[in-house]
């Protein structure tokens, strides 16, 4: 068994935490606190599960399957190998993930300093993402080290404003946890668990959990179950690290009740920074968020743009990257709060299949699931959690609704674990009875002596 050092284990560990510390996943927690008012920490503790555990698992399930999403996804079949990750690159990419990168940039990096007047129309935003949008397709055209330069000059900056928040606002607090809005006042740790599904980080992880294992194999580790157990090390470093600061950042949104409502978390941290350290803090915040903004939009079109352009192939790498910083440039435009809103319905109905598919591969490693096992659970699971979109878009579904309210664990959201199961179960049985994969691999040498 080959174990990384403690000191290489914590700076892959740092790596992690800059990859999924972005400046989307700053805007949730405050606006999780402000929300859950004196139920902040059981609704946290349930955001932190699904905004930190659930990536840290993501990423360790793309080491153990070979390294990437399609890997993981074509041992359902093919053809969902193809469909399920387009789903997830489309949802980090154009969809939500890009565009929020903008208009997080804007409405902390430029809308502070607006008028009142001006922060109400639509130009200032439509400028603003068109310069962002442009800069973006620039430096993805042009790879280079200095959006990886920026990004390590960036993060301790941040993460140090961040906590000077956090201090400050300990010794000269802005007020305390006012009585949580409905929606959290009798299931906060549920709430928060569904609302940790914002941070797309899991969907990232499995995206992006291939430089965590190439940074592992780079230091001499080859072995799948070595890549894993280094993978695990790194990640405890990554989530302590995520845990403490969503903690920070939900605490200074429960306090922030006496600023007054806001539309988004960004609007939340803008005016606690206004708050604690005036208009400097402002700006201080503002400077670092929007550059983090650019690099991880930068990332991500880049991302995107490989994997579009390999799957079409008909476009190539800067056509795609174009098309791709022309649609989030129009989404861009719906607003922050507009496409927090609209991302809500769709990552109901891709989370839990992404965390089932997850939970699946890890288990592969242990006790060699097969694809029958698969195919059922991912099946229950999607049964549920696509209707979970429909009724998130407020899509009436009559009769299906009232079967639905049926299921075990479905008033709290997560009605789908029951069905995923029982899906899994169906599928072992099938597998059991028929053959399964046997059956299919003797099919399969059949055909090829026959040809």
């Amino acid at each position: 068994m080959h174990v990384l050092s403690k000191r290489e284990s914590f700076v892959i560990g740092l790596m992690l935490f800059a990859l999924f510390f972005g400046a989307g996943n700053m805007i949730f927690p405050p606006a999780l606190g402000q929300a859950a008012g004196s139920n902040l920490w059981p609704a946290l503790i349930g955001f932190i599960i699904t905004g930190v555990g659930l990536p840290l698992l993501g990423v360790i399930a793309v080491g153990v399957s070979g390294g990437n999403l399609q890997a993981m996804a074509g041992k359902v079949h093919p053809v969902f190998g193809v469909i399920f990750p387009t789903i997830v690159y489309l949802a980090i990419g154009p969809m939500f993930g890009i565009p929020r990168t903008g208009t997080v940039a804007f409405e902390m990096g430029a809308s502070p300093f607006l008028s009142e007047g001006l922060r109400e129309g639509v130009w200032p935003l439509f400028l603003y993402t068109v310069i962002f949008f442009g800069l973006t397709f620039w430096l993805a055209l042009n790879p280079s080290k200095l959006v990886g330069r920026i990004g390590k000059i960036l993060t301790p900056v941040l993460l140090a404003l961040i906590v000077m928040l956090l201090i400050k606002s300990w010794l000269d607090p802005i007020g305390g946890l006012a009585k949580p809005v409905e929606a959290y006042e009798s299931t906060p740790f549920v709430n928060g668990f569904l609302e940790g599904y914002l941070t797309m980080d899991t969907l990232g992880a499995l995206v992006f959990g291939i430089v965590v294992i190439n940074a592992i194999r780079d230091r001499g580790v080859t072995g799948s179950r070595d890549v894993a157990r280094n993978a695990i090390r790194a990640a405890v470093v990554a989530g302590v690290g995520l845990a403490f600061f969503y903690l920070v950042l939900g605490y200074l949104g429960g306090t922030s009740a006496v600023l007054g409502e806001s539309d988004n978390g960004a609007q939340i941290l803008a005016r606690v920074s206004h708050e604690l350290f005036g208009p400097v803090g402002v700006l201080l915040l503002g400077s670092a968020v929007t550059i983090a903004c650019l690099t991880t939009s930068v990332g991500l079109v880049t991302a995107a743009s490989l994997f579009f352009s390999r799957l079409l192939r008909v476009l190539s790498y800067n056509q795609v990257a174009l098309a791709l910083c022309l649609v989030s440039l129009g989404v861009a435009n719906l607003g922050l709060t507009q496409i927090i809103t609209i991302s809500v319905p769709v990552l109901v109905a891709v989370y839990p299949i992404a965390i089932v598919l997850i939970i699946l591969t890890l288990l592969d490693q242990v006790l060699s699931v097969r694809t029958p096992v698969f195919v059922g659970a991912l099946v229950g699971t999607a049964l549920i959690s696509l209707f979970d979109g429909l009724a998130a878009f407020h899509v009436p579904l009559g009769v299906w609704g009232q079967w639905l309210a049926l299921i075990p664990l479905q008033p709290e959201g997560i009605g789908w674990l029951f069905p995923a199961l029982i899906g899994g179960i169906i599928g072992a049985m099938w597998n059991l009875f028929t053959g399964g994969d046997a059956a299919v691999k003797k099919r399969t040498v059949t055909n090829g002596k026959n040809s």
